[in-house]
Formats: C-alpha cells, structure tokens, sequence
C-alpha cells in the first residue's frame, strides 16, 4: 500500500524502493509486539531510530516512515514531536584535477573512458551517466539533456568538444541502442560497473561520486560564477554549492597572510 502511495504522488522508483525498504524494516521491527502500525507510540519509534548507524541514516529513516504515516497509515501527528537530528558537518572529498586528467589520458578502452570523462567534465551522478539516452546528446547545440535526475527534474548542461569527440569514438565501436552506455548483458550500464572503473584506473580509494566533487571545486578554483555551477550541478540552494568553496586547496594557497 505504501508503494503504491508513493507512486500515485509521484515519487521516483528509486525513492519508493528506498522508503519501502526501510519501513518493511520498520514494521518487521515492530511485529512480534503489535498487530497495527497505529499501536505503535512515539517512544517506540524514537528507540527504533536510534539503532541507526549514523546521522544520515537516521534522517533517511525519519523521512520513510513519517511519510508512511502520513501517506499510508493516515497518523501525520506521530512525528509532530519527532524532529530530524542535526547534520553532522563534513566537507566533501576530492581528486586533484591534474592527476584526474592524466589517468583519463591512460585509459584505453574507450567505454570506460567516455564514462570518466563525461561525469568529471560537467560534475554527474552515476545514476545521470547510466540512465543517458543517445537521443539526450545535442551534438548541434552542444548540450546534454539531464531527465529526471534527483528531485525528479530534468536540466541541461554544456557539452565540450572534446567529450564529445571521445563519445563519437565510443560510438562508432559499440553502436549502443538506446542507453548511451550499455552493459556486457544489460540494456544499460550499472553504478557498480561504474564503480568498478573508478577504483581500476583512478585508485581502490576513489568512487564514483568524488568525480563530482572533483569537477565543481575545479570550476570554482578556475573562476567560474557559483550560480553557474549551481545550475549546473541542478542545486536547489546555493549553500549546497557554497561547500565547494571550502575543500579547494589552491583557492587556501592563494590567501595571503599576515605572518
């Protein structure tokens, strides 16, 4: 029924398999001791959050099941009194854009490349690289179509000359069909082959989501306008932005100090 709710409201398959998951943990929780979602108070539900293993898994948690009861179980008011921990404040990760670009320039099969080189080069989640379609490549105008990424909202971002000289390549080779990246026996390429291609050519440290991290803070060390790489990245805060500005090294090394 839950499912099913969220679907109706739209919610994305990705959120709905997410939120379900853990409300099934939730309820599987809870069943030995009563029969009813209803039944169970807010103490309870408290306790139960706080088995989790961190802060963000917490707030993962609060969001699933508050929105169960609003959605599904018709009890809004068990969470009126239950409010999502602070955040817990780390910068995010990056990799040096010089050592990025001489790794990519190594790189010989020319799929694995094309990957690295379009997510480092306008900051992409690994869900937006897998779930690109050959017709979301404008080689006229120079822009990628991004549909249906995070929040469920669609933006475009600029494509270069250069990746796009590497996607033609890649095309000419493996002719995919539909997605722009196919899998070996999949229609489409999957986060953990993504992954995988990270740690084989970058580093075993290294994941897939720090190419991201890596392309913003290059853009702001290069001078680019932050409301620029806020549309970019598809923020809907600039403060989410912002944190880029904290983890560039050169951007620090550029300050002059008074001693």
């Amino acid at each position: 029924m839950y499912s099913d709710d969220l679907r109706f409201a739209n919610y994305s398959e990705n959120t709905i398999r997410n939120y379900s998951a853990q409300v099934e943990l939730f309820l599987k929780y809870f069943n030995s001791r009563v029969t009813k979602p209803s039944e169970i108070n807010e103490r309870d539900i408290k306790a139960w959050l706080m088995l989790s293993n961190s802060t963000n898994s917490m707030k993962h948690r609060i969001s699933a099941v508050k929105l169960f009861y609003k959605l599904t179980g018709k009890q809004p008011l068990k969470f009126r009194y239950i409010k999502y921990p602070r955040s817990e404040k780390h910068l995010p990760k990056v990799i040096e854009s010089g050592y990025i670009l001489k790794k990519i320039e190594r790189i010989q099969n020319i799929k694995h490349k094309a990957i690295i080189m379009l997510a480092f080069s306008v900051g992409l989640r690994v869900s937006e690289v897998i779930n690109l379609k050959i017709e979301d490549i404008d080689s006229k105008q120079m822009i990628i179509t991004i549909r249906q990424s995070k929040g469920r909202k669609d933006r475009i971002v600029p494509l270069s000359e250069n990746v796009l000289n590497c996607l033609r390549k890649y095309y000419r080779k493996e002719k995919p069909k539909n997605y722009l990246f196919n899998g070996q026996f999949l229609e489409k390429y999957t986060s953990t082959s993504c992954n995988s291609i990270i740690k084989k050519y970058l580093g075993e440290k290294y994941h897939f989501h720090l190419l991201r991290h890596s392309c913003f803070t290059s853009l702001i060390e290069n001078g680019t306008d932050l409301r620029l790489i806020q549309k970019l990245a598809g923020h809907a805060s600039s403060k989410t932005t912002e944190i880029y500005t904290h983890v560039s090294t050169n951007l620090l090394k550029k300050i002059e100090l008074p001693v």
